[in-house]
């Protein structure tokens, strides 16, 4: 499973997260790793330098193999919660779309 981050301008220390958050994306999803061939990770500050809550955001979009890609969105007050957040939220997400491929 690779994993690829995307960022505008405003997010600061991209080396730093990528570092971090490969791994532990990896580490969340790795019960779908024979399944999942990559994840990209968009990262956004949606108010740049103003101040706000709740403004940075992350689309988490995994691609399956064989299927289509499977996107989530999360809006929190910090990068580091958005992508826990949005990690949980394809976790979920593919629990669900894996069991109902594996009913069929």
């Amino acid at each position: 499973m690779e994993v690829f981050f995307n960022t505008d301008k405003n997010i600061e220390g991209k080396e730093r997260i990528e570092e971090y958050f490969s791994n532990q994306i990896k580490e969340d999803l790795s019960r779908f790793e024979d399944r999942v061939t990559r994840v990209e990770v968009h990262l956004a500050d949606e108010n740049g330098a103003k101040s706000g809550t709740n403004d940075k955001k992350c689309v988490l979009e995994v691609r399956p193999q064989g299927l289509k890609p499977v996107a989530v969105t999360s809006h929190e007050d910090s990068i580091e919660k958005a992508i826990s957040s949005a990690t949980k939220k394809m976790s979920s997400s593919l629990s669900s779309l894996i069991g109902k491929l594996q009913k069929h």
